[in-house]
């Protein structure tokens, strides 16, 4: 298999056209069949395995830790985090990214961060563990120079799972996947507390992509838990017309450099402001809705939100700037925030 994808990639070397055919070729194949692979899992799990038949209670999966139990009574906060559509799994997070997480948790001692839920799955499987693809994959995450261009695949991969996620037809089936990882995640990083009288505050946080994924999740979240969700939008894309009626406040904070994210508001309709009746207007015109300009971060890279390059006149490093924005936000209490 690699020497096929070698043979072809040497084949192409130089003749920016045959890249540019063979990419479109994969494009076209993986958006037929992207939808496939959901159904798939689908039929798979079945609707009873993930506990989503009518009136039916979903059962978390167990967790035999003493230590995380005896630690629940000061755990009251899940912080998720869902990647954007550059990276190849939720295990291998960028330094600035692993970052952000560890000055949240450590500014906030009553959470806990979720960093192993991958968006771009229905199963919650880095394209690492797909059997058949896989060799592609990591040949693509792992090439630099001019193979370089490999990697484009991963994007485009991903970016068709974000399609999904924002399709109506397919896009719920993706989101109970999305969902039932989320919450075997949480439940493993710190077992999720059957208490009523302890309510749990969920944040969810995405980049890029990862933003509409959680948007996809967050109706189902608040089925099965029904508890607080808020979502922090990091340069996030995404439509308007799903998930803001589940969650009690959206905040996206967006660079000045960064014109990645707005193309979410030009190419999806339900986020154009004439169109009232959308989810995202309602929640904007309600007050439950707040854009914020995070700095002069670009949507990636060293100078992005996770960016570890020094920003001045502030002198402290991209992600430091995000992670200021982010601990200002008024969702790290379960009490109702200020609009």
């Amino acid at each position: 298999m690699l020497r096929l994808i070698w043979r072809i990639l040497v084949w192409l070397r130089g003749e920016t056209l045959k890249l540019l055919l063979l990419a479109v070729v994969i494009l076209l194949i993986w958006g037929i069949t992207s939808p496939v692979g959901t159904l798939v899992w689908w039929l798979e799990q079945g609707a009873e395995t993930l506990g989503l038949k009518k009136n039916q209670i979903l059962i978390l999966p167990p967790n035999n830790d003493s230590n995380l139990v005896s630690e629940s009574s000061q755990i009251n906060c899940y912080i998720v985090f869902l990647t954007g559509v550059g990276d190849f799994s939720a295990n291998e997070l960028t330094p600035g990214e692993e970052v952000f997480l560890d000055g949240i948790v450590e500014d906030h001692p009553n959470c806990v961060a979720v960093g192993d839920v991958f968006p771009y799955s229905a199963e919650n499987k880095g394209l690492g563990g797909q059997r058949l693809l896989a060799p592609v994959w990591l040949f693509a995450n792992q090439t630099d120079g001019w193979l370089g261009v490999a990697s484009v695949l991963i994007k485009i991969r991903n970016l068709w799972r974000f399609a999904i996620s924002a399709d109506p037809r397919y896009g719920p089936i993706y989101s109970q996947g999305i969902a039932n990882a989320i919450i075997e995640r949480m439940n493993d990083r710190q077992p999720i507390s059957r208490n009523e009288s302890q309510p749990l505050n969920i944040i969810l946080v995405g980049t890029s992509g990862g933003v509409q994924v959680a948007l996809g999740a967050a109706p189902y979240l608040n089925q099965w838990l029904g508890t607080k969700i808020s979502i922090v939008s990091v340069g996030g894309v995404f439509n308007g017309r799903m998930g803001f009626q589940a969650i009690a406040r959206f905040y996206h904070l967006r660079g000045r450099r960064d014109w990645v994210e707005d193309l979410g508001g030009i190419v999806f309709p339900s986020r154009w402001l004439w169109n009232v009746s959308s989810q995202f207007n309602q929640a904007r015109l309600q007050g439950h809705y707040t854009a914020r300009i995070s700095g002069p971060h670009t949507h990636d890279g060293p100078e992005g939100y996770f960016g570890l390059e020094v920003a001045k006149p502030k002198n402290i490093t991209y992600v430091e700037l995000t992670l200021q924005e982010v601990n200002q936000l008024p969702i790290w209490s379960l009490e109702k925030p200020e609009k």
